[in-house]
């Protein structure tokens, strides 16, 4: 296969099961004898579905610390308190993706294949936003098709725009019913085949990207609304992904964490909303998503402090858990869901003066979500009883709903969107010890390896404060 550009490389054997893919030399030859020339379709779809659950894990693992859900065990790690980092890997992973979701469009348009031109779709749009909600300005337009080798940038919103775009374009594609292919269970690792699936998805983006805007005049919750009704019914309908060559990602980190290679250690933020600390109500989902220290008490670790208790070897703050139907060997990653959708739904609802849906919303989308955790019914019951969280509809407030949405999305990179779109307003939430920066966090840097092949089209660095289009009023 030519290598047209420094992008479109299908990273292909039959299926590709792993971690990340080394674009280190595949740049500098013509002819990569380990690439498939003319892979199937069905090759493909295993490929990039697989990949668009790993890419989603691989961003998180920056974002999550932004969010306060993970905490670095040491003093002052570059991540927990912004400073200037490399994310060569993830950049990389995610355009290798994103190359092969081109070429599987491409080849998919050839054959006439709607059902899956529209899967390319939906995931190219995911993988867009993964990279424009992360870094900013990025290439997109140019990056694909062979004609440079130094791509040139889109705008923020032209990305915003083109992931939008795909979307509508996706369920177009998906409506059809004349495919000359149609989808293999087999190799479709996130919905097995349904077309139906892929739908919900595609509106359960749409709503995700029509709510982003919220500080923009063009909001609108009537869209997000008529998105979200399209999009998921039930846990059932989750766009998650649970094919690993060994085990979660996720889980690794745990194991690793064992072995005293140190990581995943849970924030005070996320501990302490969930502890009672914070709202004097212990969330059940604590025992769900983590483990007890040795002292029976659960503890976060403060972001830019690490730990403070012990010497690292004993288990005197929390971590993420093996134990936990998020993070266990088999647990699948979680892309979009429909707990994350019922808090879109009570915030545009909210927006929109009406009050007495969006109570319903958000009362489902906790139990949606403590029943996908597998809390047990009565301690659900319980909290959502508790005056502070059964307000009802007219002591509702946005506050409220961030709140619950925050546990919901654990581990997800949508939750740095929220954050920034929420101004960081979560109660308790303060800067990392000996931050960067003056305020929070709303960008990362262009990564090295990018600014080393392509400098001439990044584009100037700006403080890692400086808000995102969608983040400026």
């Amino acid at each position: 296969m030519k290598v047209a550009n420094r992008y479109t490389l299908l990273a292909l054997t039959t299926l590709f099961l792993g971690g990340a893919t080394s674009c280190q030399d595949y740049f500098e030859q013509n002819t990569n004898p380990n690439l498939i020339a003319n892979p199937p379709l069905s090759s493909l779809l295993s490929t990039t579905t697989q990949k668009t659950a790993y890419s989603s894990q691989r961003v998180a693992n920056t974002t999550s610390y932004f969010v306060q859900y993970l905490a670095g065990p040491g003093a002052g790690g570059s991540t927990d308190t912004y400073q200037i980092t490399d994310y060569t890997g993830t950049w990389d992973y995610v355009y290798f993706a994103m190359a092969d979701l081109y070429d599987l469009k491409r080849r998919a348009q050839e054959q006439a294949a709607s059902e899956y031109v529209g899967v390319a779709d939906v995931m190219l749009a995911y993988h867009l936003n993964l990279i424009a909600d992360t870094f900013g300005a990025a290439p997109f337009a140019n990056a694909f098709d062979g004609t440079t080798l130094t791509p040139t940038y889109d705008s923020e919103e032209t990305l915003y725009t083109t992931a939008l775009s795909l979307l509508n374009e996706s369920l177009t594609e998906l409506a059809k019913t004349d495919s000359r292919l149609k989808l293999q269970e087999a190799n479709d690792l996130i919905h097995k085949g349904s077309t139906a699936a892929w739908i919900k998805t595609a509106n359960a983006l749409k709503a995700r990207m029509l709510n982003k805007i919220s500080k923009k005049s063009s909001y609108s919750p009537a869209a997000v609304l008529d998105a979200v009704s399209k999009s998921y019914a039930s846990n059932a309908d989750d766009a998650q992904m649970s094919a690993f060559l060994l085990r979660n990602p996720w889980a690794q980190v745990a194991r690793s964490n064992a072995l005293l290679v140190l990581d995943g250690w849970l924030s005070t933020q996320l501990v302490n909303q969930l502890n009672g600390t914070n709202y004097g109500l212990v969330d059940p989902r604590i025992e769900k998503i983590t483990d007890r220290t040795v002292n029976n008490t659960y503890v976060g670790t403060r972001n830019g402090q690490g730990n403070v208790g012990g010497n690292n070897t004993v288990k005197d703050e929390v971590y993420i858990s093996l134990n936990s139907p998020l993070t266990g060997d088999a647990s699948p990653l979680l892309i979009v869901t429909y707990a994350e959708m019922k808090f879109v739904e009570a915030e545009a609802a909210f927006r929109a003066g009406d009050r007495a849906r969006a109570y319903t919303a958000y009362l489902a989308g906790i139990r949606a979500n403590m029943d996908k955790l597998g809390v047990a019914t009565a301690a659900l019951d319980t909290y959502l009883a508790h005056p502070a969280v059964g307000v009802g509809a007219d002591k509702l407030t946005l506050d409220l709903i961030f709140k619950e949405k925050y546990v919901v999305t654990y581990l997800n990179p949508e939750a740095w969107n929220d954050a920034r779109r929420y101004d960081y307003q979560y109660k308790g939430f303060t800067l990392p010890l000996n931050a960067a920066l003056p305020t929070f966090i709303r960008r990362v840097a262009y990564p090295n390896g990018e600014t080393s092949k392509n400098g001439s089209n990044v584009p100037a660095e700006v403080p890692l404060s400086t808000p995102l289009w969608w983040d400026k009023p």
